[in-house]
């Protein structure tokens, strides 16, 4: 019998439809989850013929499928066996050619007694339009597979079960909406400009400099040359966009050619200049004494003589610390090592003036430590051996809270305990390689990870475990030669202030006037460029005067003047 039904009507803010909406937005979250574990049971597997595949799970907005079918693959005296073979496959369903999703995971074959065990193995591939599918093509020999005593096939129904385990970087080359899935967005990157695109995004979420940086009066600067301005745009459009920012602008502004946007710079004296600048456009203005505030600290570098009494001190002030990773084993031992005493004795004995040369120890204190405090992992060293840069990918454990009261002279009166904020981290050697963050945006424990265009979730064991270096813990979770090389902490007291909300109210409206209008002339000449391309392709023979004319009037055909005049840019 066809049975019939009705459909209810609901209104905008009914049970039904609010149930509805929560379902649509739990469906896009476990769409879009960095891992997933699911498991595909197969029938009559002895009688298998042709290869199946499972019904899809999704993870990164791709689905993943288990593959299996029948090999004949050689053992290694050349005899041909019976096997099973077990792949892990991903297509993003598009026609897309340039896609590519880095995917890791476990699969394994359960056994279905209870005291018998499983068979895993472990796999890691960049899965692509060319490349789809990964795994082992002899998972198993079909001999053992049907072995009744590992307990594979389940003796019942004739049946396997495989389970997977998936994670997931976010994908490149498909519609992923960053904005969608963690509410933030990515910065383009113009060729080599990976570690700078890592460097703002820390800038940007330090939401008290933010907020200082939009106070500069850069109105009667000029645009392609003030780096003020080309930060404020870049922080503006980060704060309200829903695409992906552009940062030519903000490299223009250091005077860089295109060529120097392919070339990676020194991370460490980057951010120095950077924040030098800041710290300079500040002075005399209402946020002047901001980057201090924030990020200087204050150490004590001594000598002191061990048979006289005579002590040689120098108060010094530091934006950053520069912390030794080879033969360190955390983030502790570091700071131990930083502060341990020189003994300067022989050949190297202390001049202390009246009293001679003396043997002495040198070394430093920590006077204060700042607000914000930036920690550079020395990853790449100089090695005299090969008389090059190496880099160090060794394992060095850091941590999401630490506690620094011991490294300072004397008991602060802020406690001097910290909240890891942002991992940046490289992949590769020192002949180059990739640079992402993993940012902590509120300080609550709810990581993203920010690769260039394009941000994605995270767990926070992918944004610190993961990233401790070394070979011996989970490597076919990590890319290979991956690990921390600058860390920021927040000091816990700190956060609020620190991470304080940025609303529209704290830009002022001269600089919100002045973005927009450019955003207005930036629409025109895209238009422009669009009907040249279109209407103007083979008329060659237009004086410039008329063709300007051409595009000015083609253009009003897409906005009339009134609706570019109230063009305004607006958080969503």
């Amino acid at each position: 019998m066809l049975q019939t039904g009705s459909v209810e009507n609901a209104t905008a803010d009914s049970p039904q439809n609010n149930a509805e909406r929560n379902d649509i937005v739990r469906n896009d979250e476990e769409h879009a989850r960095s891992e997933a574990t699911f498991r595909f049971t197969v029938q009559n597997i002895s009688q298998l013929k042709e290869q199946v595949l499972s019904l899809p799970c999704y993870v990164r907005c791709l689905p993943w499928k288990i593959l299996i079918l029948i090999r004949n693959t050689s053992t290694p005296d050349h005899q041909q066996q019976k096997a099973l073979g077990i792949f892990l496959q991903c297509n993003d369903g598009s026609e897309a050619p340039g896609w590519s999703c880095y995917g890791m995971g476990e699969l394994k074959l359960l056994s279905h007694k209870t005291d018998g065990e499983h068979l895993s193995r472990k796999l890691h591939h960049m899965y692509h339009c060319k490349e789809n599918d990964w795994g082992f093509a002899h998972f198993i020999s079909w001999k053992d597979l049907m072995n009744p005593d590992d307990g594979f096939v389940n003796e019942d129904d004739d049946s396997i079960t495989i389970e997977a385990h998936v994670i997931a970087e976010a994908p490149h080359g498909v519609s992923w909406d960053s904005k969608k899935h963690t509410g933030y967005i990515g910065l383009k990157n113009q060729g080599a400009t990976c570690y700078m695109n890592s460097l703002l995004q820390t800038l940007f979420f330090t939401n008290v400099l933010r907020k200082a940086v939009y106070k500069i009066p850069t109105s009667g600067e000029d645009s392609s040359c003030s780096v003020a301005f080309a930060l404020q745009r870049v922080f503006f459009d980060l704060q309200f966009s829903d695409k992906p920012v552009a940062t030519k602008k903000l490299t223009k502004s250091f005077g860089w050619e295109t060529l120097d946007s392919f070339m990676q710079h020194d991370v460490q004296e980057f951010l120095r200049v950077l924040l030098d600048r800041l710290e300079n456009k500040m002075k005399l203005t209402v946020v002047e004494g901001t980057v201090p505030k924030l990020f200087e600290g204050k150490m004590t570098s001594y000598i002191k003589c061990k048979n006289v009494n005579c002590t040689s001190t120098r108060v010094e002030t530091f934006y950053d610390i520069q912390l030794s990773v080879k033969g360190k084993k955390n983030i502790y031992e570091s700071f131990k090592d930083y502060i341990s005493t020189e003994l300067l004795d022989g050949d190297n004995k202390y001049d202390a003036g009246e009293h001679g040369l003396q043997e002495a120890e040198k070394g430093v204190r920590f006077d204060l430590f700042p607000p914000i405090l930036h920690l550079h992992l020395l990853r790449f060293q100089y090695d005299p051996q090969s008389d090059a840069s190496v880099k160090y990918n060794d394992r060095f454990e850091f941590y999401e809270d630490i506690n620094l009261d011991e490294y300072c002279q004397e008991i602060p009166q802020s406690p001097a305990h910290y909240t890891l904020h942002a991992v940046l981290v490289h992949s590769g050697d020192n002949h180059g390689g990739h640079y992402v963050v993993f940012i902590n945006p509120k300080g609550d424990g709810k990581w993203c990870k920010f690769d260039d265009d394009v941000v994605s979730r995270c767990s926070k064991q992918e944004a610190i475990e993961y990233n401790f270096g070394g070979k011996e813990d989970v490597p076919y979770l990590a890319r290979r030669a991956t690990s921390a090389y600058m860390l920021i902490y927040i000091q816990t007291s700190q956060l609020k202030y620190v991470l304080q909300d940025v609303t529209e109210n704290d830009i002022p409206s001269d600089l919100c006037e002045r973005i927009n209008a450019e955003m207005r002339y930036e629409m025109v000449r895209t238009c422009g460029r669009k009907i040249r391309c279109r209407r103007l392709k083979s008329d060659t023979s237009v004086s410039s005067s008329k063709y300007y004319a051409k595009i000015f009037n083609a253009v009003k055909q897409f906005f009339t003047l009134q609706a570019l005049a109230g063009f305004k840019y607006k958080a969503r």
